[in-house]
C-alpha cells in the first residue's frame, strides 16, 4: 500500500491499466526483477487508484494527441485523464514534460505523502 495515499485520489486510465498489465514481466525481466511479483504489484494497484473510461476523458482526445503530437501519441488517455479532471500526471516519462499539465516524478510524490 502507498503510505499516506488516503488522503489523495491516483485515476488511471482503464486502456493504461491494460496496457501495463501487458507489458509489466517484460519490463521487470528487462530490469533484473521478479514478472510475477511485478505483475502481483500492479494488481495490488488496482486497490488504490481508481480506473476511469473513455466517458471521462473522451472528449479531450483531439486536444491530447495534439499535445502529444511528437512525442508519443499512444499516451493520449492519460493526457486526456488529466485534462478532463484538471489534475496532474505522476510520470518519469519526459513525453509528458511541457504538455501543459503539471507532472509530478515518484521522488515529488513520496515527498508530498510523507507531509
Amino acid at each position: 500500500m502507498i503510505e499516506g495515499a488516503g488522503n489523495v485520489s491516483f485515476f488511471v486510465p482503464e486502456t493504461a491499466f491494460v496496457e501495463a498489465e501487458e507489458h509489466v514481466a517484460a519490463l521487470a525481466i528487462k530490469r533484473g526483477g521478479d514478472p510475477e511479483i511485478a505483475l502481483a504489484f500492479l494488481h495490488s494497484m488496482s486497490h488504490v487508484v481508481e480506473l476511469i473510461g473513455c466517458e471521462v476523458y473522451g472528449q479531450f482526445e483531439v486536444e491530447a494527441r495534439e499535445r502529444l503530437d511528437k512525442r508519443d501519441p499512444d499516451d493520449w488517455p492519460i493526457l486526456a485523464s488529466a485534462l478532463a479532471l484538471g489534475c496532474p500526471i505522476w510520470t518519469e516519462d519526459a513525453d509528458f514534460f511541457g504538455c501543459g499539465v503539471a507532472t509530478w516524478t515518484t521522488d515529488r510524490v513520496q515527498l508530498f505523502l510523507r507531509e
